[in-house]
C-alpha cells in the first residue's frame, strides 16, 4: 500500500515537472518575439541596420515613438479606436443580453422560430457585396455608427448568455414578481449583476475584436477623420514600403528607421488591449469555469 502511494507521488511529481517544462518552453516561444519587437521599437535606426540583437538593443532611442506621435492624425485615430471599442462593447453586450434574456424564457411566443433564425446566421452570411449594399442603403457609409450597428448582434454570444440566464434560479424571479418588479427591473437588477462573469468574458472577446478591426474601415470608410489606429498602422506600413522602394540602392538606415516606426506603432496599438486583460482576468476565469462545469 505504501509502495503504491509512493509510486503515485513520484508519478505526480514527474507529471508536474514535465508540465512545468512544457509551459516554460511555450512561454519563451511567445515572449521572445514580443520582447524583440519592443526593444527593436526602442532602438535607433543605426542599431536596427546593424541588427544581430534579440534580447537587448545596441543603441536605445525614442526617435521611433517621437516620429509616430509627431503625426497629427495619430491622436484622432486613437480617439476613434477607443470610442468605437467602448461604445461597441457596451452596446453589443447589452443588446445580446436583452435577446438572450428573452430567449431564455421557454414560454415566449415564437421562440423556436427566433432560435432557428439565429442558428441559420451562425452558418450562413449575406456575403460582402450584399452587406455593402445594405450598409449603403442604411446610410452608414462614412459614419461612425458603421462600427457599432452591424456589430450589435452575434448569435454565438446570445447562446452563451441565454444558457447562463437559464442557470439563474426561478425562485429569484418569482420573488421579484411577487414584490411587484417588472421584466426590465428583473433583467437590470437581478440577471445583469448575477451574469457579470459571462458578460465580462464576452466583453473581452468583443473588445479585442473591435480594437483590432481593420476591414470595416477598409470597406466602408473613406473619411480620414474616422480612421482608427489600425488603419493608421496600415497607412504607415504602406508608406514605409513605398519609401523602401524609392530608396533601393540608397541609404539602408532610412529603411530600418521606417521599420522602427512600424514596430513602435505595433507596440502602441497593442498595449491598450493587453492592459485590459489583468482588469477582466478574474471575470474571464470565472466565466470559463462556470461555462465548463455541468451539474
Amino acid at each position: 500500500m505504501n509502495r503504491k502511494v509512493v509510486k503515485e507521488d513520484i508519478d505526480s511529481r514527474i507529471f508536474d515537472a514535465v508540465n512545468m517544462i512544457l509551459l516554460v518552453i511555450f512561454m519563451v516561444i511567445i515572449l521572445v518575439p514580443l520582447w524583440n519587437v519592443i526593444i527593436s521599437s526602442l532602438s535607433s535606426g543605426k542599431a536596427l541596420a546593424e541588427g544581430g540583437f534579440i534580447f537587448w538593443s545596441k543603441e536605445f532611442s525614442l526617435e521611433n515613438y517621437r516620429a509616430v506621435f509627431n503625426d497629427s492624425s495619430i491622436g484622432q485615430s486613437f480617439l476613434v479606436s477607443v470610442s468605437k471599442t467602448f461604445v461597441g462593447v457596451f452596446t453589443h453586450v447589452f443588446f445580446c443580453a436583452m435577446i438572450g434574456y428573452g430567449l431564455s424564457k421557454r414560454d415566449i411566443r415564437g421562440r423556436k422560430l427566433y432560435v432557428a433564425m439565429g442558428v441559420i446566421t451562425m452558418f450562413f452570411s449575406g456575403g460582402m457585396i450584399p452587406t455593402y449594399l445594405l450598409i449603403k442603403s442604411l446610410g452608414l457609409l462614412n459614419s461612425f455608427w458603421v462600427y457599432i450597428i452591424p456589430a450589435l448582434f452575434s448569435y454565438y454570444d446570445v447562446v452563451i448568455l441565454m444558457n447562463f440566464f437559464r442557470n439563474v434560479p426561478d425562485s429569484l424571479e418569482e420573488s421579484a414578481k411577487i414584490d411587484g418588479a417588472g421584466d426590465w427591473h428583473i433583467f437590470l437588477k437581478i440577471f445583469i449583476p448575477l451574469s457579470m462573469p459571462a458578460m465580462a468574458t464576452i466583453a473581452l472577446f468583443n473588445g479585442v475584436g473591435q480594437w483590432n478591426d481593420f476591414m470595416t474601415t477598409k470597406l466602408y470608410i473613406t473619411n480620414q477623420a474616422l480612421y482608427p489606429l489600425q488603419m493608421k498602422l496600415y497607412e504607415i506600413i504602406v508608406q514605409s514600403q513605398t519609401q523602401s522602394m524609392q530608396n533601393i540602392g540608397g541609404s539602408a538606415v532610412i529603411e530600418t528607421t521606417t521599420k522602427g516606426v512600424q514596430l513602435a506603432t505595433i507596440v502602441i496599438t497593442t498595449l491598450p488591449i493587453v492592459a485590459m486583460y489583468p482588469i477582466l482576468q478574474r471575470y474571464f476565469i470565472s466565466g470559463m469555469m462556470m461555462g465548463a462545469v455541468k451539474e
